[in-house]
């Protein structure tokens, strides 16, 4: 019997009746193709492979990837690796195409994959989440709020994130000290308003949070561009970076990209 490893942050999800909910708000279809991160001992992996013909999965204990591969046999892919390690655009490419995700991720490493799944949003068609609830709250967090940070905003840019429902902790194995919730991620909305430079817009919303308890004037001015750039829109540079909505940061990263670029910033708010 596998013991759960505190050191990879392993609570076993033990509720069949939260792992067929989980299943039915995906909407499955046959043809999806799809990568369930972090199976553990298999509770959700038997109920995704009843309703897809293409599943992969990534493990990286080494009793638990070698029981997933002689319980599901060749109807499983299973790649024995740190989730991190691996290139999830590659594994989309080897699957055929976009992908949909979906997993109890480990606690101790939800932030880094989920910007693990977003840097590769083009790759993903949508994810679906067991996490600490207190980050789920991240994902839909609105500005002005504690829980607002890089984390919302990148969220909120690239996908639309949904908070699902919640699960107690008598759900998991061992039994987790705090609540979870099921998120998903849809990357396939687009948003009206977009930034010209991907780049541009990471390094604006990485930057201006870098200085959080600082104006938003003192954040940019870290970034080495020119004030007057800013001030030209009508936007409160005065205001601290928590603040501002998703569309106000394409808006200043719109901004710093024309600058760059060489071309002269257009005036009004939101311009694209």
């Amino acid at each position: 019997m596998t013991r759960p490893k505190r050191s990879l942050g392993q609570n076993f999800l033990n509720d069949s009746n939260v792992a067929r909910k989980i299943v039915q708000s995906l909407n499955l279809k046959k043809a999806d193709r799809l990568l369930e991160i972090g199976p553990g001992k298999g509770a959700l992996t038997g109920f995704l492979l009843a309703e897809v013909d293409r599943m992969a999965a990534i493990e990286i204990d080494d009793e638990l990837a070698a029981g997933l591969k002689e319980r599901f046999g060749s109807d499983l892919k299973v790649y024995h690796d740190d989730v991190l390690h691996l290139d999830l655009p590659s594994i989309a490419d080897t699957m055929g195409g976009k992908i949909r995700v979906v997993g109890n991720i480990p606690y101790n490493i939800t932030t880094p994959i989920l910007f693990w799944i977003i840097d590769a949003y083009s790759s993903v068609t949508d994810c679906t989440l067991m996490m600490q609830r207190e980050v789920a709250l991240r994902l839909v967090a609105k500005p002005r709020t504690k829980e607002y940070g890089i984390l919302s905003i990148f969220a909120q840019y690239y996908s639309h994130p949904r908070l699902e429902f919640a699960v107690p902790p008598g759900a998991f194995s061992p039994i987790p000290e705090v609540t979870s919730a099921l998120v998903s991620l849809n990357f396939e909305v687009r948003r009206a308003l977009m930034a010209h430079d991907d780049a541009v817009f990471r390094a604006i919303v990485r930057g201006t949070f870098g200085k959080r308890r600082k104006t938003l004037r003192n954040g940019l001015r870290s970034l080495d561009l020119p004030l007057e750039l800013f001030e030209a829109l009508s936007l409160n540079l005065n205001h601290r970076p928590e603040e501002l909505s998703v569309d106000d940061f394409v808006v200043l990263s719109n901004a710093a990209a024309n600058y760059m670029a060489g071309q002269i910033p257009r005036e009004g708010k939101h311009q694209q």
